[in-house]
């Protein structure tokens, strides 16, 4: 899909010299594969702590809340393959296309996400974003209650549901909203039948993974792979949520509309560094193992960074709850120079 020029945002960017930005863009297979199977191995080496410690409390020598709580910790590690699925879409992670290809499709089946729909609604949320209707990925205002953080940050059956369902419907070559039927319809019956194959493989793969599990009685199979995605959301939610919610809608300055805050290494690695969110909408083409680097580069033109996601969401919760006496207000962090004049915050 090709932005028209009519269409097309005069987006600011902080300038960056020619030559920096080349290397900063460089795709390297190294540093993709220390993120990537780094990832990955933090992953297993949960779920293997999961899986023996179920089986030691099956036989009387763990106790099953140490169980529950190492479920518990696998599905907080799981919840981020979200980000790395993301970067993924976007084929800036590896210099080979087709290791980027075999990782996408990895973490896409492992997460229960899809890389045909989501592929097509996020270079739309990356041409136009917060810029309704063009950009219907994120929409201001974003409203949120505790309780609706609770559902999803121990246990969401009901996500489950909902994702299944989505996965059966498009594997009937059914859509889920006008949303996913306009941009799949766009891109052509190529990207439709992509839809449909990969849905279908889901299921399959899906249900290959249940019946091994009922064959061999290993119930930890289905526990901490396929239902993996649906429980412990808890920190990959305090961490995603922070993007856009609060800030400003209908402007050409990514300053205003996405959020970027610092994190210890540890939540930046499991992030994908994605918490330099600006950067990110800024130079789309930057790897995310670049991104702190780049935000060096560009932090003099903008806001004030909250450190950690406690100082990050004491702001948003301030932002939100002003939004409730006032639905029409947004936050508009300080910048230099802003590409278009509002008034203060």
């Amino acid at each position: 899909m090709a932005a028209q020029k009519s269409d097309a945002i005069a987006w600011y960017r902080v300038p960056i010299p020619r030559d920096e930005l080349k290397r900063l863009t460089a795709r390297s297979d190294t540093l993709a594969l220390l993120q990537t199977v780094g990832f990955l191995a933090t992953v297993t080496a949960t779920a293997a702590a999961a899986w023996i410690a179920w089986d030691a409390a099956a036989a009387g020598a763990f106790p099953v809340w140490a169980v529950a709580a190492l479920v518990f910790l696998h599905g907080t590690v799981w919840a981020f393959l979200l980000n790395g699925f993301h970067e993924l879409v976007h084929y800036t992670v590896f210099r080979s296309r087709w290791l980027g290809t075999l990782f996408l499709y990895l973490y896409s089946f492992l997460g229960w996400f899809d890389p045909v729909f989501f592929k097509a609604s996020h270079k739309r949320h990356h041409l136009y974003t917060l810029h309704p209707p063009k950009d219907r990925e994120v929409q201001l205002p974003i409203r949120m209650r505790l309780r609706n953080y609770l559902r999803v940050a121990v246990v969401d059956p009901l996500g489950l549901y909902h994702r299944a369902r989505a996965f059966v419907r498009t594997a009937l070559g059914k859509y889920n909203g006008d949303w996913q039927q306009e941009i799949i319809e766009e891109d052509g019956p190529k990207t439709r039948k992509a839809l449909v194959r990969f849905s279908r493989f889901f299921l399959l793969g899906q249900a290959a993974i249940i019946a091994a599990a009922v064959a061999t009685q290993t119930w930890q199979l289905i526990v901490l792979v396929t239902l993996a995605p649906h429980y412990g959301r808890w920190l990959e939610f305090l961490c995603n949520e922070t993007q856009h919610v609060g800030l400003v809608d209908n402007v050409p300055d990514f300053r205003l509309c996405c959020r970027t805050f610092t994190v210890n290494p540890l939540v930046r690695f499991l992030y994908w560094h994605m918490n330099y969110h600006t950067e990110h909408h800024m130079y789309a083409a930057v790897p995310c193992y670049r991104l702190h680097r780049l935000h060096r580069m560009v932090r003099h033109e903008l806001p004030e960074c909250p450190r950690g996601l406690v100082a990050t969401w004491r702001q948003i919760i301030s932002i939100l709850r002003r939004q409730n006496e006032d639905p029409a207000y947004q936050f508009i962090p300080q910048v230099p120079n802003p590409a278009v004049d509002l008034p203060a915050s």
